[in-house]
């Protein structure tokens, strides 16, 4: 009984974990998606000027992707490693202390983010309840591009507090580069197996 409900446990950790890492991808994808979007817009504006075709309120479409965009990869940036951090105290550290200090950044990253993510979603909320409207020539709903502001937010949010309950349990940061003494060979099997160059 012992062990089959340690092996539901174990079951269920690969679950959320691939649920989790399934979120974080798919808001890379949905980012790039918009980046996509936002030269679609871009170029259909730029040669219809030539056909005097012309997208209704084209620049605020392309604003608004692009604050998707950004907001939407930054839980997939930072679990990959590929967000700029400042680590040059961090990487003189080691052991233990290393450890309490990386709980100790993720811990006060995770408390700026989340209040900024509590006030994204009580803006596209607010929105929302009172019906906001674009100000521009198209009368879209605000909570609309908002989605993807507060959304992405919401989703690095989650990522923090993944990271560091991950680093409180003794594992490496998933978005700690290999050492500097990785040998080649080791640097090869890294980047075949996913990780950030």
């Amino acid at each position: 009984m012992g062990i089959a409900l340690a092996g539901d446990d174990v079951t269920n950790r690969g679950l959320v974990r691939r649920a989790l890492d399934l979120l974080y991808l798919g808001a890379g994808y949905a980012a790039g998606v918009f980046m996509v979007a936002i030269f679609a817009i871009m170029m259909v504006m730029s040669v219809g000027r030539q056909f005097a075709i012309n997208i209704p309120a084209g620049d605020d479409f392309a604003s608004w992707c692009m604050a998707a965009m950004a907001f939407l990869g930054l839980a997939h940036t930072f679990k990959r490693g590929e967000m700029i951090r400042v680590g040059m105290l961090l990487e003189r550290l080691h052991g233990r202390t290393k450890q309490v200090a990386e709980v100790m950044a993720l811990g006060i990253a995770t408390s700026f983010i989340l209040y900024f993510t509590w006030h994204a979603v009580q803006m596209t909320y607010d929105s929302w309840r009172f019906n906001d409207v674009a100000q521009g020539v198209v009368a879209l709903p605000l909570w609309i591009p908002q989605l993807g502001f507060a959304g992405g937010l919401v989703i690095l949010s989650i990522a923090l507090i993944d990271e560091m309950v991950s680093v409180v349990c003794g594992n490496r940061p998933s978005y700690e580069k290999g050492s500097p003494d990785e040998t080649p060979d080791e640097f090869i099997e890294r980047i075949s197996q996913g990780g950030g160059g």
